[in-house]
């Protein structure tokens, strides 16, 4: 049998500093619907993440387009490196 919080969904928050510490924030959607409250223990799971633009699908065959030719090459990895 599942834990309670297997099969509750994933949220993704930028840390922030407050004073010495860092803190995540629960949003109030969430608050809300789990029916926290102020002082309750909640298990909180830490794992970096990176987080990638995702280029829209017509862009993204145009770039493979352009990586595929050999003269835009150069070009390409100019604007990767600057």
């Amino acid at each position: 049998m599942a834990e309670p919080w297997e099969k509750d969904p994933v949220i993704m928050q930028r840390l922030r500093r407050t004073g010495h510490s860092l803190v995540v924030t629960i949003p109030r959607e969430e608050v809300e619907r789990q029916h926290l409250v102020e002082g309750q223990m909640v298990i909180v799971e830490v794992r970096p993440v990176t987080v990638r633009p995702a280029l829209a699908p017509d862009l993204a065959r145009r770039v493979t387009d352009l990586r595929a030719d050999t003269e835009m090459t150069e070009a390409l990895q100019y604007l990767a490196d600057h």
